[in-house]
């Protein structure tokens, strides 16, 4: 396995999601301030066009990184997502914040792209490892983007864009520079798409296994948006925390994510495989949910550390495993698309968790006052917000777990070849 060309595919990827963790705390702020007079649902339409743009536009990307090449698809998405940034960082009116998101949604689906630049790179056996890598490169861009934003932010609330705008530029040229193509003439994924076989896709995502991997996914990051979107206020209400408290419960299961899947996920995979992985992942991660209503000043920090961390582990188990499964349920000639459809149904997962927090949560939203300040909120409100997000995990494990009864003998096998191949 090469080094040098996934330590490029990894600081991509890191770059990209310490831009994605700028965002979440400037940008809010940024479009409700006297210069752009944003309302709060119109803050959440601007947040949800890049998910929805990601949705549309990741498994094109991956596509198209089939038939050119993973390097020139990687080159675009980074140079469109600086473009979103200097474009977010001048903008004077509402839809230009609007114009540079879509932007970033349209071209930076570039996870899709370097996960099949790694499947490119690694064997079936040692996929896991790679895609962990991609896995820590998440769970790093989300330590170390959210408090980048709100220490730019000091300096001028544009600030924080500009910098992300010039980082994912000086990434292009880096990329542009060190990352060697992988889709070669003879590739299989580039006589693929050159026949135009998008019903050879379409086949793919019908088999069974595939259809079980994503099906399964999506319950994970839909659970995991639920949680994300409801813990700040519930730590609010509970415990009385402000943004930066948060901020450090967030980089503490960052780092146990990235640790996992990083450095141990590699290891634990050749020990156990991944469905056993998947498995483990998904009951941790319900259970974690199920206990979080649990904290409270009775039980202290150690409690919310305690099911932080279990979450942390649960999901820095599952999300590479899951993603392996979906790597190697189709043969090489359709890894950038079928990886591309994963990343469209994280971008949809992403999109249906807050909406599903949202309605879950609506009578304790409710209870704000006029000064804006939090007065009370009902325990029924938010026990059945994570309980509803746990049950959604519980069901991924059943799906996982039949999944594994069914399907797990298929899996000791290499990778499917594809008719190119075959």
């Amino acid at each position: 396995m090469k080094r040098s060309p996934l330590l490029v595919i990894f600081v991509t990827v890191f770059i990209d999601l310490v831009g994605f963790g700028i965002v979440i705390p400037v940008l809010p702020h940024y479009a409700e301030g006297t210069k752009f007079n944003a309302t709060p649902r119109m803050v959440a339409i601007l947040i949800a066009s890049y998910s929805v743009m990601q949705l549309i536009f990741s498994p094109i990307l991956g596509r198209l990184s089939d038939r050119y090449g993973r390097r020139p698809i990687l080159f675009f998405s980074l140079l469109g997502t600086s473009l979103g940034f200097f474009i977010l960082g001048f903008a004077t009116t509402l839809w230009m914040l609007f114009l540079g998101r879509i932007i970033d949604g349209s071209t930076g689906g570039n996870i899709s792209t370097a996960q099949a630049y790694i499947a490119d790179v690694t064997t079936p056996e040692n996929r896991a490892k790679g895609m962990g890598l991609i896995g820590a490169a998440f769970g790093l861009g989300f330590v170390f983007g959210p408090a980048i934003g709100g220490i730019l932010s000091q300096w001028g609330i544009g600030v924080p864009f500009f910098f992300a705008g010039a980082l994912a530029l000086a990434n292009a040229v880096l990329l542009y520079f060190t990352l060697p193509e992988t889709v070669t003439a003879d590739h299989p994924a580039r006589a693929s798409a050159a026949m135009g076989r998008w019903s050879q896709l379409a086949a793919a995502i019908k088999q069974p296994r595939l259809a079980y991997v994503l099906a399964i996914y999506f319950l994970f990051v839909v659970a995991f948006s639920i949680m994300t979107t409801s813990f700040a206020l519930f730590t609010m209400y509970r415990f009385g925390y402000d943004a930066a408290h948060n901020g450090y419960l967030f980089m503490y299961v960052g780092i146990i994510g990235a640790l996992i899947q990083g450095g141990l996920i590699g290891r634990l995979v050749k020990m156990f495989g991944e469905l056993p992985l998947v498995l483990a992942g998904a009951l941790l991660f319900a259970l974690s949910l199920f206990a979080i209503p649990f904290a409270g000043p009775q039980t202290g920090l150690s409690m919310l550390l305690l099911v932080g961390g279990t979450f942390a582990v649960g999901n820095a188990l599952g999300t590479p495993s899951l993603q392996t499964l979906a790597s190697r349920s189709v043969g090489r000639g359709e890894q950038g698309g079928v990886l591309g459809i994963t990343q469209s149904v994280s971008s949809l997962a992403r999109t249906v968790g807050p909406l599903v927090a949202a309605i879950l949560i609506h009578s304790a939203i409710a209870t704000y006052g006029a000064d804006g300040r939090l007065h009370k909120m009902s325990d029924g409100s938010l026990r059945s917000t994570f309980w509803a997000a746990a049950a959604i995990m519980f069901l991924a494990f059943l799906l996982a777990a039949y999944f594994a009864r069914a399907h797990a003998a298929r899996y000791a096998h290499t990778e499917i070849p594809t008719p190119a191949e075959s």
